[in-house]
């Protein structure tokens, strides 16, 4: 079975407004299949705990449903509208995507980034969190589909 790098970036959003919020769909659906690429976690500590716990979801919430229902992206939107005590209301999603656009690795993860993408950890293309993690996704996919 063929495993995905998700390559969704952070910096997206959906019909919601939510910044990272179609990633983390990408990714607790891929795993949900067995196809999330190795070395990515479904549900992560990062962006996606910040979302889930900015919008008053729980992981396992969150599991279960993708789990069971394989929604798609719409209907993922749709479900977290429609749980009990959900946070969906404009100042929240602002909110959170100020945190998520206004985010930054310590030095030890960008320079771990970089390195992987093979650019001079001296020299940075950019310090933030969500390009970062574009790169780093890029290496992976090539890695893993290119090389």
């Amino acid at each position: 079975m063929n495993k995905i790098v998700p390559l969704i970036s952070s910096g997206i959003a959906g019909p919601l407004g939510v910044l990272h919020l179609p990633r983390l769909w990408l990714k607790v659906s891929l795993a949900s299949v067995g196809k999330l690429a190795d070395g990515y976690p479904a549900i992560g500590k990062g962006f996606d705990k910040m979302v889930i716990d900015a919008l008053g979801l729980t992981e396992d919430a969150v599991t279960e449903y993708v789990d069971e229902h394989h929604p798609t992206y719409p209907q993922f939107e749709e479900w977290i509208i429609e749980q009990k005590g959900s946070k969906t209301d404009a100042a929240t999603i602002e909110k959170l995507n100020r945190a998520i656009r206004g985010y930054n690795h310590g030095d030890d993860t960008r320079r771990s980034i970089l390195t992987e993408a093979g650019f001079d950890e001296d020299k940075p293309p950019f310090l933030d969190a969500i390009n970062l993690n574009n790169l780093e996704d890029w290496a992976a996919f090539h890695d893993a589909e290119l090389d």
